[in-house]
């Protein structure tokens, strides 16, 4: 068995051998900057970003030309969120009230606290014990002065699936743009930007088996979505992202939307196989392990899991030879407990011992099995030997908390 077993593919994904070959000649032969297109070398790397913007159009029912090109998820959840609601704030009768939702990734949250500091009032939706929103709940907190929700497709952490068509539907009627963070929902769940109502869609390259540092914004076109961008330049991507485009990488997204194209259904109903398998074993093992989330609306790759009377830390210090994850990879080093378990109500002792586990594209039956056995060995292990001393005593000490930082 090699190891370590990569188990964390909410975190990033390893780049897909094919789209590393589609990528090379960017590098090299194909060097031109798609920006030049007086030449053939430019006209060569224009062309490969064309056919990448309209590949990744594809698989959200898009048009290429509502497309524009980012860093990755981080920034394009920032120029959704800060552009729409700046380019707003500047025109007649504006709107200053955003709706967002307490799990959401970081980069959301920041971005609406910044938004606050520059006289927006912002609303943070709770969510149930499964993590998921009440939609009627979302219903009664948009008003007359409400310009966006932002509202994650699926959680990073929990896996959860939210009620996508139901909120771009309570949007669309009620006249308030509908964002929506699919970092973690590409390629492992059906998206349709125009059956969802949705306005904007955030997309990250490295979560879908493409290279880091690339990254997608698809703003709608008609209606017509209306940003400000988050910093001046060349005008390029229609004036919403200047600077130079990596062609390598662009092209390297490209391919790995074609491969999810053609591939990504076959590849979530393999990996809902492998989860159950996973989990069926933990559990005949040890019963009393809890899942994190709701089970029926959540992509297949997904689990979090907590042993109840263990600290996940030692867990994972534990199984060195398993590659896991106690939740998002941005906040990994603090020694606070999840902010999103700490929101669905997640008492200190299943907060402090849950691990989230993410399968992939190259998890095999093999990897599953022996992860399995190596899990519920450490967890006996400790529980035969170690105390555990968390922080907080209960779930309601541990939402309160949760509340007063993130909320």
């Amino acid at each position: 068995m090699k190891t370590p077993i990569y188990l964390d593919y909410q975190a990033t994904t390893p780049t897909d051998p094919r789209v590393v070959e589609a990528m090379l000649p960017f590098f090299s032969q194909r060097f031109g900057n798609p920006h030049s297109r007086q030449h053939a070398i430019g006209r060569q790397a224009d062309d490969a970003v064309e056919e990448a913007r309209a590949a990744i159009a594809r698989l959200i029912a898009a048009d290429p030309r509502e497309i524009v090109f980012t860093s990755g998820a981080t920034e394009s959840n920032n120029l959704a969120i800060r552009g729409a609601a700046r380019f707003a704030a500047g025109a007649a009768g504006a709107r200053r009230h955003i709706v967002t939702c307490a799990t959401e990734h970081k980069c959301v949250l920041e971005s609406c606290r910044a938004l606050e500091r520059d006289g927006f009032s912002v609303t943070r939706l709770p969510v149930n014990e499964n993590g998921l929103i009440d939609v009627g709940r979302l219903a009664a907190a948009l008003g007359e002065e409400t310009r966006l929700v932002s509202i994650m497709a699926v959680n990073n952490e929990i896996g959860v699936i939210q009620p996508l068509a139901e909120i771009g539907a309570l949007c669309r009627a009620r006249g308030v743009l509908f964002h929506t963070d699919a970092a973690q929902a590409l390629g492992r769940m059906p998206l349709d930007v125009n059956a969802m109502g949705i306005d904007l869609m955030s997309l990250s390259g490295h979560k879908v088996y493409g290279p880091k540092g690339i990254g997608a914004l698809y703003v709608r076109r008609r209606p017509r979505v209306r940003l400000e961008p988050l910093f001046a330049g060349g005008g390029q991507e229609r004036g919403l992202r200047s600077g130079t485009l990596p062609a390598p990488l662009c092209a390297g997204l490209g391919e790995a939307c074609r491969i999810l194209e053609a591939e990504g259904a076959a590849e979530a109903t393999r990996l809902a196989r492998l989860r159950d398998r996973l989990l069926d074993a933990i559990l005949d093992a040890l019963p009393d392990t809890h899942v994190n989330g709701d089970m029926r609306h959540r992509v297949a790759g997904n689990l979090n899991l907590a042993f109840p009377g263990i600290d996940a830390e030692a867990l994972m210090a534990s199984v060195p030879d398993l590659a896991l994850s106690t939740g998002s990879a941005c906040t990994s080093a603090s020694v606070e407990p999840s902010y999103v378990l700490a929101a669905l109500g997640v008492g200190s002792d299943l907060a402090f011992g849950s691990l989230r586990v993410g399968l992939g594209r190259f998890t095999t039956d093999d990897d599953i099995d022996y992860a399995a056995g190596r899990l519920v060995a450490a967890v006996r292990r400790l529980r035969a030997g170690t105390v555990r001393h968390p922080p907080f005593h209960d779930a309601d000490d541990l939402k309160s908390r949760h509340n007063a930082e993130h909320l």
